[in-house]
């Protein structure tokens, strides 16, 4: 293995520290530094966050924007934001202490359609994969590990490897401890084909599938502009006949959770391959948008995801190379996990 530097030396000493001190804190007081935080890193403006309020425009303009007049808008943005940032403190709030989170706390505080849910499950007894794809939304960690709880028994995740090495050996120790199959997105077996083996066993595979990672992105309409999503939760639910079914997450008062389970995206009964994923990748982001618009306080995107915002040279290799992903059916699998 690669020698660290002393920046991926720090970073692995800080989340070694969160996952050892952050639990033995009172959860108050480990709540109200991570709000401090998120509230410090709001105010600074950095990097991360102009490219959420930039992604949150987006959002506002097509939600309430028209009832908003242009002296208000900015601070109806500025106000979003720091939900947003408080909201993702949590996510790493819970992620460091679901370790020790009680597993009757986590099923009592969940608010879920079972219905569809249970449906989840009579798929997997009858052998049919199912593929949930979630936005960067509420705490999906917590929601992986409910419904395990819940009958899943496992899910099957793909996971960016983080640099340093250290850092990723933590989150996947963690996520393993919740009865994750992490498959890593580099220096392995091609994720797409260990996913799809997976799906054919009757497992759930998680995607978080509102950004691409790749050149061979879909563009989609998402939020009245081009925005490129995936194409592995599609091309994969063509491939093996497992259910894709989006879900969103999002957070309830302080310590409980939700989430929605939305109905399976049929593949279309006509077009060729790249069509038919388009078409499915098309009506994932228009779930997601609806997730979005409930919950935007909760939506995680601190990168950018719209096509005005991307490099155009990665534009234009991604729509020089979607056709021959799509058509193959080796779209990139977006990675679960945060900072991606």
């Amino acid at each position: 293995m690669e020698s660290e530097t002393f920046r991926e030396r720090l970073s692995s000493a800080a989340f070694g520290a969160g996952w050892n001190l952050v639990c033995r804190l009172p959860e108050p007081v480990a709540r109200a530094l991570f709000n401090f935080g998120a509230d410090v890193a709001w105010r600074r403006q950095g990097a991360g966050v102009r490219v959420l309020e930039g992604n949150l425009v987006r959002v506002l303009r097509t939600t309430s924007g028209d009832s908003l007049p242009p002296s208000e808008f900015g601070a109806e943005l500025r106000a979003l934001s720091r939900e947003v940032m408080r909201s993702y403190a949590r996510y790493y709030l819970e992620t460091f202490r679901l370790q020790i989170i009680p597993d009757e706390r986590m099923q009592a505080g969940m608010h879920v359609n079972q219905e569809n849910v249970d449906l989840t499950l009579e798929h997997m007894k009858a052998g049919r994969g199912v593929i949930y794809a979630l936005p960067h939304m509420g705490d999906f960690e917590q929601a992986g590990r409910w419904v395990i709880l819940a009958g899943a028994g496992s899910i099957v995740a793909p996971a960016e490897r983080l640099k340093p090495e250290s850092v990723y050996q933590k989150f996947l120790a963690f996520r393993q401890g919740l009865g994750m199959e992490i498959v890593p997105t580099t220096g392995g077996p091609h994720p797409f084909g260990v996913m799809a083996q997976r799906l054919r066993a009757g497992k759930l595979v998680t995607i978080i599938a509102d950004r691409d990672l790749s050149d061979t992105g879909v563009e989609v309409d998402f939020f009245g502009e081009k925005a490129l999503f995936p194409a592995g939760p599609a091309a994969l639910a063509m491939q093996t006949g497992a259910a894709l079914m989006p879900v969103g997450c999002w957070f309830v008062g302080e310590s409980e959770w939700a989430a929605h389970v939305y109905d399976e995206i049929p593949v279309p009964a006509t077009g060729i391959r790249k069509e038919k994923i388009a078409a499915m990748t098309q009506a994932l982001a228009t779930v997601f948008e609806q997730a979005i618009r409930e919950h935007p306080e909760d939506w995680h995107m601190l990168q950018k995801v719209f096509v005005n915002d991307l490099d155009p040279d990665r534009v234009a290799r991604s729509r020089a190379r979607a056709g021959a992903g799509a058509a193959n059916g080796t779209g990139a699998l977006p990675a679960n996990g945060p900072g991606v």
